[in-house]
């Protein structure tokens, strides 16, 4: 799948993304709560943003708390994956979405040509997934996860 932005998105005033400083896990499994998404162990959690080969972070300058969050994950070949797409619920929702996916498909597109992209994201994200070119379940397929 080949991205092209249609136009460079801003965010409100106060507002930055950050790729550099890792997020604090306990922070990350807050705004995954406030998603509706399920949360994780602080230490595999920590180590999985760690590990990853990049992320985006959305802050703001005057409050310490993440009101958006994507991590990816490649083989840097075939497949780039995005975890734990997560925004603050509110009025600026839909539009740290779009930020998030714009700025991760944009480095995917860039550092990864040709990869595959899947996402696990909640709900509130369909629409911003959608208008961004993602198809849900293309071709009746479904993924599936296993709990121990």
């Amino acid at each position: 799948m080949q991205y092209f932005s249609k136009k460079k998105l801003i965010l409100p005033e106060g507002y930055f993304v950050n790729s550099s400083k890792i997020p604090l896990a306990k922070e990350v499994n807050k705004l995954l709560v406030n998603c509706g998404c399920e949360t994780f162990p602080i230490k595999p959690l920590s180590e999985a943003i760690q590990k990853s080969n990049f992320f985006f972070t959305i802050q703001n300058e005057l409050k310490n708390k993440l009101y958006g969050f994507v991590r990816v994950t490649s083989d840097r070949g075939l497949n780039a994956n995005l975890w734990n797409l997560s925004a603050l619920t509110g009025n600026n929702q839909k539009l740290f979405y779009a930020v998030l996916l714009q700025l991760t498909l944009e480095k995917i597109n860039r550092e990864m040509p040709g990869c595959s992209i899947s996402v696990q994201a909640p709900v509130s994200s369909l629409i911003s997934l959608e208008e961004n070119g993602f198809i849900l379940d293309p071709n009746g397929i479904r993924v599936m996860g296993y709990k121990l």
